[in-house]
């Protein structure tokens, strides 16, 4: 996957646009929705109010180009976006008012900052001589989202608007991409232009530059610390499929012999069953993956920061390693890991450049290395997890039949907790780009609305949530969403009465002192077809089986609840402040 912002598809997005006669006139709202349908812009996800509603009047005219689609809240406008852009490369859309339809995105985008997501949010505000007087439903979205944007800007003019909205795409999928937001007071969305619309879109920015090709000397070094190493061992992360170097990165590892492993939101970019991949990083990954960190000799991170998550006790991280960090965001070189061999730019041209570069190796010795601890972690955790003596089903093994039964080619979008966690670990990711989660803000509620978004950006593809109890009631109105436009979204619900991550962490680190994290839930069956959207609860390991496959043979949306094991705990684990190397496998 690759975001759109080379020549041939501007060229292309050019082409397909509307004919604008020179002297065509307009108001700030038909300007907007033109600007949008310029830039390719096919979906919007969206919910009216007072300070857009001249914006709404304007897509009336255009419901042949533009498909508006009404949600229930505008997080889920937000969530929805992020998990069309992930999924198909292109730049989400939403439009919501002013005042609470604004601060109701605020967590959206602020997901989307993290996870590198690009979005263009418009939001409607009120109009300019009211600006500050604490009009009804005024609040200042852009002192809000100033820490959470790539860049926001208020339009006051409807003059503003083509110019405004080139950049504002421009920004959101370019270098890394991010969330862009644009307030535009109704008198911009009313009054008419005073010159003809005319749309071109942005190819570059003085005060601007991503760079995406590396430097060479910058690859030269990293190249030789390739080919001096002993014990190499490459990390991906997202960044991998946001320049859509997949290919790239697999012709790296296996003509050098590289062992490689992935980041959360790296999953799925390399196949699981590929001999080179090693598995996944991080606190509930796998156990070679994480104590091999600290016996590697070179370490190349492609397109991930070395987060937390990743690395633990930063102070005890790789010290052993000479580092090489390829990133396109030169504020992640050296912000967390210091490295050896920084190479500024993205990943798929860094990467080109860097295979000729390199020699054919082996370092078959060392992959057998990761076997041995494979080995240790399946006869400890995983066979355990997958072949229980228990009576209640346990996560694990809905993942692994879900993965069976999809033959690990779904688009598999995770919530956030021990779902999350199970998903990551149990899925066995066969196809690119099969992987979206909240990664970087850890957003619960995030999947049920991403996954609708996720099933209009690739409608080709079956599409599935898991979703935890606990954050199924954040998001659970865009059942109505999803019913309403008869997509068919697949959910499933491993419902353990409990917050279970936070669950676990109370039995682990606080004494089993629970505080307020058992949940007393609703009837979901009865509630989603409240909503218009069939399903029923499986609680015998007998009828999981046949319960999947009611679920994946529907043409419509539905909801499989399954009920698991209430005490379940996620293992391996790397505690909080400890070492990746100390990493527990119970």
């Amino acid at each position: 996957m690759e975001y759109k912002e080379n020549q041939a598809v501007t060229a292309e997005v050019e082409e397909q646009q509307p004919k604008v006669e020179a002297a065509e006139l307009m108001n700030g709202s038909h300007a907007l929705i033109r600007s949008l349908i310029a830039e390719g812009v096919d979906t919007i996800f969206g919910y009216p109010g007072g300070a857009i509603m001249p914006v709404y009047d304007a897509i009336y005219d255009y419901q042949d180009q533009v498909n508006h689609i009404l949600v229930r809240h505008e997080q889920g406008a937000g969530h929805a976006a992020e998990g069309y852009a992930r999924v198909s490369g292109r730049v989400g859309v939403c439009l919501v008012t002013s005042g609470p339809g604004a601060t109701n995105l605020v967590t959206a985008i602020a997901d989307a900052i993290i996870d590198s997501t690009p979005m263009v949010c418009v939001i409607g505000q009120v109009a300019m001589h009211l600006l500050g007087t604490d009009a009804f439903q005024e609040t200042d979205v852009i002192g809000v989202t100033m820490p959470i944007t790539k860049w926001n800007y208020q339009i006051t003019s409807a003059d503003e608007i083509p110019e405004v909205m080139a950049k504002a795409f421009y920004i959101a999928k370019s270098g890394r991409p991010g969330p862009v937001l644009i307030d535009i007071t109704k008198n911009a969305q009313q009054e008419m232009m005073t010159k003809a619309f005319n749309y071109s879109c942005c190819q570059k920015l003085i005060s601007y530059h991503p760079r995406l090709t590396p430097k060479r000397e910058q690859v030269e070094k990293a190249a030789k610390l390739i080919n001096e190493a002993k014990r190499p061992l490459l990390l991906f992360g997202h960044g991998v499929k946001i320049s859509g170097a997949e290919k790239e990165l697999l012709e790296l590892v296996e003509k050098a012999g590289i062992p490689c492993a992935s980041t959360l939101l790296g999953l799925s970019s390399v196949p699981v069953d590929h001999p080179l991949y090693a598995g996944w990083l991080g606190m509930h990954g796998n156990y070679g993956t994480n104590v091999l960190t600290n016996q590697c000799d070179v370490m190349i991170g492609v397109g991930l920061r070395f987060d937390d998550r990743v690395t633990g006790d930063v102070s005890r991280y790789a010290k052993q390693a000479k580092i090489i960090h390829i990133e396109i965001d030169p504020a992640e070189i050296d912000k967390v890991v210091k490295a050896e061999a920084p190479v500024v730019g993205d990943a798929k041209q860094a990467l080109q450049m860097l295979l000729p570069m390199i020699n054919p190796n082996d370092h078959s010795m060392w992959r057998n290395e990761f076997r041995k601890y494979e080995a240790l972690e399946d006869e400890k955790i995983t066979q355990r997890e997958l072949a229980p003596t228990t009576e209640k089903i346990k996560m694990a093994e809905v993942i692994r039949m879900l993965s069976d039964k999809t033959k690990g080619e779904a688009v598999v979008v995770a919530d956030v907790g021990q779902h999350q966690m199970m998903t990551a670990r149990y899925y066995q990711f066969k196809k690119n780009n099969s992987f979206i989660t909240s990664g970087g803000l850890g957003t619960m509620g995030y999947a049920l609305p991403a996954a609708f978004g996720a099933k209009v950006g690739a409608p080709e593809r079956e599409v599935v949530a898991i979703i935890g109890d606990g954050c199924f009631q954040m998001t659970i109105q865009e059942l109505g969403t999803i019913a309403q436009s008869g997509l068919p979204v697949k959910a499933i619900i491993l419902n353990n009465n409990y917050l279970g991550m936070v669950r676990q962490w109370q039995q682990l680190f606080f004494q089993k002192r629970y505080s307020f994290v058992e949940l007393q839930n609703p009837d979901f069956i009865t509630i989603a077809k409240g909503f218009g959207v069939d399903g029923h609860t499986c609680e015998q390991r007998a009828d999981l089986n046949d319960s999947l496959d009611r679920l994946l043979q529907s043409d419509k949306p539905y909801l499989l609840e399954v009920i698991v094991e209430k005490e379940e705990n996620v293992f391996p684990m790397v505690p909080t402040g400890a070492c990746v190397a100390d990493i527990r496998l119970e």
